[in-house]
């Protein structure tokens, strides 16, 4: 009988844990914009899917490396339900002449200036701080799962939408 009365509130705890870390993650930010074709893009749209927003700049050398192996990642998960946004602060033109050379497999968002200031963080002194590339994998509920800045997270990106698929999705390399 002793036993139970400890045992009760500790369960309680346990169970208070548990569900205060499904909520854990943080809700993404809300959006609405143009892709390069002049369709409106939402993010209160996507809810059922998984989505990667990356956030990149024609002028990121870090972005011109990653962006070929994200056109990988989006070929392998093609007719899965993830989508893949580049949201960008340049212009339409500025994107025309760079995606010229260099194809996205996916869609890109131009003028995105607000939408990125939304998911920077802020410093100590209260200023924005995003760096190119920035990644935001957000789960089907609307919340951002995994973020990552700079070089070589492609990997990561990768596991954390398989993760949030569920185990049975097969990507071939």
């Amino acid at each position: 009988m002793k036993i139970m009365r400890i045992l009760k509130p500790l369960i309680f705890v346990l169970a208070l844990t548990f569900a205060a870390s499904a909520q854990s993650a943080p809700k993404a930010p809300e959006f609405s914009t143009f892709n390069m074709d002049g369709a409106k893009v939402e993010l209160k749209k996507m809810k059922g899917k998984v989505v990667l927003l990356t956030f990149w700049s024609t002028r990121c050398p870090i972005c011109h490396r990653e962006i070929p192996r994200l056109n990988k990642l989006a070929k392998n998960f093609a007719g899965k339900d993830v989508i893949f946004l580049a949201a960008t602060p340049e212009t339409e033109q500025q994107v025309n002449a760079y995606i010229r050379r260099n194809p996205f497999e996916f869609d890109i968002l131009p003028n995105s200036s607000q939408m990125m200031i939304k998911y920077a963080s802020r410093d100590a002194s209260g200023r924005y701080r995003i760096s190119y590339p920035a990644y935001f994998v957000i789960d089907r509920t609307g919340r951002v799962q995994m973020s990552a800045m700079g070089w070589n997270h492609v990997d990561k990106v990768d596991e954390a939408i398989k993760r949030l698929l569920g185990n049975s999705v097969d990507t071939a390399d």
